[in-house]
């Protein structure tokens, strides 16, 4: 059975995205090798890419670029060969390879999806699917990039979320950059 996670970046003050939805915030510190080199390891890791419509915007906005292969090749090509499922209402079609769209019930698709084999599946920027998703139980796992910034206002990935969510720490690491990537599950 495929497990969900989440793979969000978010400010020290706990923001996945600042006011207008600005992220540029989240480049700060990538030239660091030693990052690019986690980045890298982490876009080649197989399973299914979840979204929303304005992270699926966005990301299919710039990976299949020549601009991306030449930045980031390695990201790029594992971004570009993943599946891909976008959670839309509005969207008619997801024409960026490898991408399904999905227009019914975000938390009965997941759970569904939960239910079959097939690969795991990460949910990337989409605050609203993890927001909903978490609220109710379908995710197994938590990676928080820490971006030593403090932005003051914005977005959390958990807006909408009720009831206390109780997280254990499964890992953590430090880069030379300032970034701290925290790795979380359920404390069910």
């Amino acid at each position: 059975m495929p497990k969900l996670a989440v793979f969000n970046s978010v400010s020290t003050d706990g923001y996945f995205s600042g006011p207008n939805d600005d992220i540029s915030w989240t480049k700060e510190g990538a030239d660091d090798p030693e990052w690019a080199q986690f980045v890298a390891g982490n876009a080649g890791s197989g399973g299914v890419l979840v979204f929303g419509r304005k992270t699926y915007d966005m990301m299919k906005s710039f990976w299949p670029t020549p601009q991306a292969m030449q930045m980031m090749p390695e990201v790029a090509k594992g971004m570009n060969e993943s599946k891909k499922l976008v959670f839309s209402r509005t969207l008619d079609k997801a024409d960026w390879t490898n991408t399904r769209l999905v227009k019914g019930d975000l938390v009965e698709e997941l759970k569904r999806l939960k239910k079959e084999s097939g690969p795991d599946m990460v949910i990337l920027g989409s605050g609203s699917i993890v927001s909903q998703a978490a609220q109710n139980g379908l995710i197994d796992q938590y990676t928080m990039v820490v971006v030593p910034v403090v932005l003051g206002r914005g977005r959390t990935m958990f807006e909408g979320v009720r009831d206390k969510l109780a997280l254990k720490l499964k890992e953590s690491r430090a880069f030379r950059n300032g970034r701290t990537v925290q790795t979380y599950a359920p404390a069910r």
